[in-house]
């Protein structure tokens, strides 16, 4: 080899590792591209069911205590069909429903079937760990 072709040689050589270290950052940084976006979508994402929890937690009551729903399913009806019974608390520790008509306690959406035989008011009252108590009632009306 002449001296001309390994100068040429070495100035490639000198010079290579510049390109290298190019080559490298440019894989490097294509390889980076999804791991970020898919960060921020994984970050979007984790916002989205934050958010959709605490509207849950805040239709189902949130912090308050209170009785969400008391309501009879027909109001009217006649004797010896069944009604259904429904209710739905928040931060309630006891339920209570009085006349008794099956087991009842702290829910969100609970049902329970009764048949009454003449109209009758039903009386659901929840208390609270504290003690403080809340009532609602409802009659169901049989012809």
């Amino acid at each position: 080899m002449d001296t001309g072709q390994k100068g040429g040689v070495r100035a490639a050589l000198k010079y290579s590792w510049l390109l290298i270290a190019l080559a490298a950052l440019n894989s490097g940084w294509t390889a980076l591209l999804p791991w970020d976006e898919d960060r921020r979508l994984q970050r979007e994402v984790q916002q989205q069911r934050l958010e959709a929890d605490r509207r849950t937690v805040e239709a189902m009551g949130g912090s308050r205590f209170e009785i969400l729903h008391f309501y009879a399913s027909p109001p009217n009806v006649r004797r010896g069909v069944e009604v259904q019974l429904c209710y739905s608390v928040s931060n309630a520790k006891v339920v209570r429903l009085d006349p008794p008509a099956g087991s009842v306690w702290p829910s969100y959406a609970r049902c329970l079937y009764v048949k009454p035989q003449k109209d009758t008011t039903y009386t659901l009252t929840i208390e609270h760990a504290n003690g403080q108590t809340k009532s609602a009632s409802l009659v169901v009306q049989v012809r």
